[in-house]
């Protein structure tokens, strides 16, 4: 086993959720990721869209007892030593498909080894083991520190605020939200909510009839209750696409350790840049004359770490467009933005 050490740390994650111009949805959960030597271990696991144990929406006592776990502290929960790194962020059942490791003490000292993809009671480290990724032994004293400062500290809000003038056009977006596992609220302002209630929004989204006046007093409440909430504005009525907004405000990971770090789109041609192999899927939202929702998957396939462009189609990005990206990770939202051409009269 190697005597090497790798730095050990812990950081916000989330697995995007999904709220599909089709009707699908999938969960939105947000977690805390596993930093090795300053790179989450997700990244070294291909495309895989699953969730550490430490998520923020299960209930504190199992929160605890998963950490408490990780620390050595109990037992482990399966069979010769292991524990679930990472697994379905639809359920807890390891039959779904899980990452789990043997962790263990060497004097002061904690080691992660054995990596495997495991779907029974038992890993097959020859049929299933992940051999490149591990061992790794982390400082006591470090490792320690990071999961006991987790338990210390608060999980992050997964509720959102939707500020509008009329509460219909919010409902949608509000139920879609629900839907996935992100608690919404509408309002019109933010006249008499308490300081409490402020404190557990994460965000807030201003719809775009919102007046600057009405934003304004809303982002000073929340200043006032001392909330660094994030904020939106709403970049048009269109379901998928809010939401999609509203996931990416959530997200708290350092943006260096997101999959997808950059995402541009201009004419008929989009920029992606990644920072591990995963698996993209872009889609443009447009609405049209008749105010209806179109939605165009204009790319979806894995790409390899680095910058890669895409071409786009023209009809779907015709008039006022949108592209949403979306990996395991995160869901970045950009406008399509268009060149003006130039006709006889701009001509000099």
């Amino acid at each position: 086993m190697s005597s090497e050490y790798a730095a050990f740390g812990l950081a916000p994650a989330m697995r995007a959720g999904g709220a599909l111009a089709g009707g699908d949805d999938h969960a939105h959960r947000e977690f805390v990721d596993f930093i090795v030597d300053g790179h989450p271990l997700l990244s070294r696991l291909c495309d895989l869209g699953a969730v550490s144990p430490l998520a923020s929406d299960v209930p504190p006592a199992i929160f605890t007892a998963q950490a408490r776990g990780l620390l050595l502290e109990a037992g482990a929960p399966l069979h010769g030593g292991r524990y679930v790194i990472y697994g379905c962020p639809e359920c807890e059942s390891v039959e779904c498909g899980a990452v789990t490791a043997l962790v263990e003490r060497d004097g002061d000292d904690y080691v992660w080894r054995d990596f495997a993809w495991q779907t029974g009671e038992r890993a097959d480290l020859e049929r299933n083991g992940y051999h490149g990724v591990g061992p790794f032994r982390f400082h006591g004293p470090e490792y320690r520190d990071a999961l006991n400062a987790l338990l210390g500290g608060a999980a992050g809000s997964r509720r959102v605020l939707l500020i509008g003038a009329r509460g219909a056009p919010l409902a949608k977006p509000a139920a879609a939200l629900r839907a996935i596992g992100i608690g919404a609220d509408i309002a019109r302002d933010t006249v008499g909510v308490t300081v409490d209630e402020l404190r557990a929004y994460g965000a807030v989204l201003f719809g775009r009839a919102v007046p600057e006046a009405e934003r304004a007093a809303v982002r000073e409440s929340f200043r006032g209750a001392g909330v660094d909430v994030a904020q939106v504005e709403g970049l048009a009525p269109i379901v998928p696409l809010l939401v999609a907004q509203i996931e990416h405000a959530l997200d708290r990971s350092p943006v260096e350790q997101r999959r997808l770090t950059r995402l541009v789109a201009a004419d008929r041609e989009a920029g992606v840049e990644v920072t591990s192999t995963c698996r993209v899927r872009l889609t443009v939202y447009r609405r049209d004359r008749l105010a209806r929702t179109r939605a165009h998957d204009v790319f979806d396939g894995v790409l390899h770490t680095g910058h890669h462009r895409i071409p786009l189609e023209a009809r779907a990005v015709k008039g006022e467009s949108f592209i949403v990206a979306r990996t395991s990770g995160s869901v970045p939202v950009e406008p399509v933005t268009h060149r003006r051409a130039v006709g006889r009269g701009d001509r000099r």
